[in-house]
């Protein structure tokens, strides 16, 4: 038993304020006293380091011969689950790839098109990139292959630069260049880890700009079913629809559009059509076919692509635009599948596998190539189980390539039309732009600029719309960082802000407040330090005419939220301490970041506070009380 005498623990209450005091000071060292966070130069060595261990062949731990086949199956994943192939999974896949083949051939004539090229540009789109992304790629429903809003893109913005009507090889040749500049650009995203480029393009644009592009090219596709000869170039609703005025004289077709018949219907209606006007001679009536699709393996287009002609820049430009928007919707859907199936999809590994697809394909009589949202939800009913369904589908438009191209010389363009319309629905998501509007205002004004600019404007419009809003709401929240007047949570030591738990209680003679912001910057330092002064003197003003029960007397600022702070951001801190300081009221900080109480340490802020530095809020009261 411990003797009397040597008994340390405090029994009075002038020694419990000493341990207090002593403790609290303690703490307050622990925050003054971390060590110096890494710079620039040891934030590049760190990456270096992270990108020598994530590349196999540099770490020669496992040998040179381990690390050659690490850094094969991690550029081939097809070499880590081909593995564990079974036959079950081929039966899967095979009867997949047979169901995403019927509904791609037909889809891809179409949106070959819709591109402005020959028929059989779809069909090679829909060989060669489907199995580059077999032996690249980590998802295993995605179907690649020609896509709507792609093909939109590319006619709109390529014809700009070349009339696909006057001169089609010349359009043809801009075309396969755009593809490769595309995949270059979708190539160097992955390479460099650059995913964060796609994001600039908010899920609320994307939103609308899918339902501006799936209204555009509905009307579009009037030019086919309707059997209208002479039609706009331009891709605004208003041209459209005077186009569709001045032709109304003309004699139109009326077709029965086959939405929502499962996924082996647009390829039967292709039979069924073709085989009709074949057998009715309707083509001599006024019904306007495919005719002549070049069938055989896809030809090399090496000698195509067009690096040393005066539209170069421009090319490179489109192969941007369409760079991002293909990867935008080719890793949203392949995200959405995967959360499903429940296995995670490396967005840098998407980006190297659609860019090495899009190169090859454009060498190979390709244009752009990205996951399709249609054919994925196919894909995925039809029960895949891994990416050799998109072999399989590749292996069938091959066959039908070299042995079924002359059968389909009849087909009506219009038939080919209204399969384009059936696709379009499912880019129209009335649902998800309601839940935009309800959480988010701002978000929802990025949906409809986008969506009124791809309709009244054009596509190039309709997508700097959605840039520049999104870009608008990330300044202005940026250059108006919020501040919260925080209060004592009843029966706890944690503190909120007043206006969202009413039951907070303030301390009387102290003014807690939080700013709202990850960075105090040159853009928002002088904002933040007014509505902190707005507040005190409010404060100040209820003390003088009673209905505060203390003056004021201390001010706590709690910058748990800020992550980093520049030059300007210190000047007005001190400022604001100045400003206080004359009026007899002192500044502490609370739970300061590392890079921040490193700079405010750097920049003599500290001892000019009186090193009222705390680690908590629930400090810096325990501070002030004692």
């Amino acid at each position: 038993m411990a003797s009397p005498l040597n008994d340390t623990t405090p029994t009075t209450d002038e020694e419990m304020a000493d341990l207090g005091r002593h403790d609290c000071v303690e703490r307050v060292q622990w925050v003054l006293n971390t060590p110096t966070p890494p710079g620039l130069s040891q934030e590049l060595i760190g990456t270096a380091v992270s990108w020598r261990n994530k590349l196999p062949f540099l770490n020669m731990q496992s040998g040179l011969k381990g690390g050659l086949f690490s850094m094969l199956k991690a550029t081939f994943p097809i070499l880590s689950w081909g593995q564990n192939y079974k036959a079950n999974q081929f039966k899967n896949d095979l009867l997949a790839g047979l169901t995403l083949a019927s509904l791609c051939i037909p889809q891809s004539i179409g949106y070959a098109t819709l591109a402005k090229l020959d028929p059989q540009y779809g069909l090679y789109t829909s060989v060669v990139p489907p199995l580059i992304y077999a032996v690249m790629g980590t998802s295993r429903e995605i179907a690649i292959g020609p896509v709507a809003v792609v093909s939109l893109l590319l006619s709109s913005m390529v014809q700009k630069v070349q009339d696909p009507m006057t001169n089609p090889i010349a359009y043809q040749k801009l075309v396969l260049t755009v593809t490769f500049f595309a995949g270059a650009f979708q190539a160097a995203f992955g390479l460099f880890r650059s995913g964060f480029l796609i994001d600039f393009l908010s899920h609320a644009a994307i939103v609308g700009f899918m339902a501006g592009a799936a209204i555009v090219i509905g009307l579009q596709q009037l030019k086919g079913l309707l059997g209208i000869s002479h039609f706009t170039n331009k891709t605004d609703v208003v041209s459209v629809v005077k186009a569709l005025w001045s032709s109304f004289h003309h004699p139109g077709k009326k077709n029965r559009k086959l939405f929502w018949l499962p996924a082996i219907a647009p390829l039967v209606s292709v039979i069924l059509a073709t085989l009709i006007v074949f057998l009715t001679k309707a083509d001599q009536h006024g019904v306007k076919i495919v005719k002549h699709i070049k069938g055989g393996l896809n030809p090399s287009s090496v000698h195509q692509l067009q690096f040393n002609g005066p539209h170069v820049g421009e090319v490179a430009k489109i192969g941007l635009i369409v760079a991002i928007i293909a990867l935008t919707e080719a890793i949203a859907v392949g995200r959405s599948f995967a959360a499903i199936k429940g296995y995670h999809l490396d967005g840098n590994k998407e980006m190297v596998a659609m860019g090495f697809m899009n190169i090859i394909g454009s060498l190979t009589s390709c244009y752009v190539a990205t996951g399709s949202f249609s054919r994925t939800a196919v894909n995925f009913s039809a029960g895949v189980e891994t990416v050799v369904s998109n072999v399989v589908m590749a292996i069938t438009v091959f066959i039908s390539l070299e042995l079924f191209t002359k059968l389909l010389y009849y087909t009506p363009v219009a038939i080919l039309a209204s399969i384009i319309l059936s696709a379009l629905p499912g880019l129209i998501d009335v649902k998800e732009a309601y839940n935009i509007w309800k959480v988010d205002k701002l978000d929802f004004l990025a949906c409809i600029g986008a969506f009124l600019g791809v309709l009244f404007a054009t596509v190039e419009i309709g997508l700097l719309v959605a840039v520049t809003i999104s870009f608008a709401k990330i300044i202005l929240v940026s250059i108006r960082p919020g501040t919260e007047t925080l209060g004592r949570l009843p029966g706890s030591d944690m503190f909120g802000d007043v206006n969202q738990y009413p039951m907070a209680v303030k301390t009387p003679g102290v003014l807690i407040m939080r700013l709202k912001s990850a960075l105090l910057c040159f853009a928002n330092s002088n904002f933040a330090r007014e509505r902190i002064m707005k507040w005190v003197i409010e404060e100040a003003k209820d003390s003088k005419q009673g209905n505060a029960e203390k003056t004021l007397q201390i001010v706590i600022l709690d910058i748990s939220n800020l992550m980093d702070i520049d030059t300007s951001g210190i000047a007005s801190l001190e400022e604001l301490h100045k400003n206080l300081d004359s009026n007899g009221i002192k500044l502490a900080i609370a739970n300061p970041r590392w890079q921040v109480i490193h700079k405010l340490k750097l920049a003599n802020f500290v001892p000019k506070i009186g090193g009222r530095v705390f680690l908590s809020i629930g400090e810096a009261m325990a501070s002030f009380s004692i």
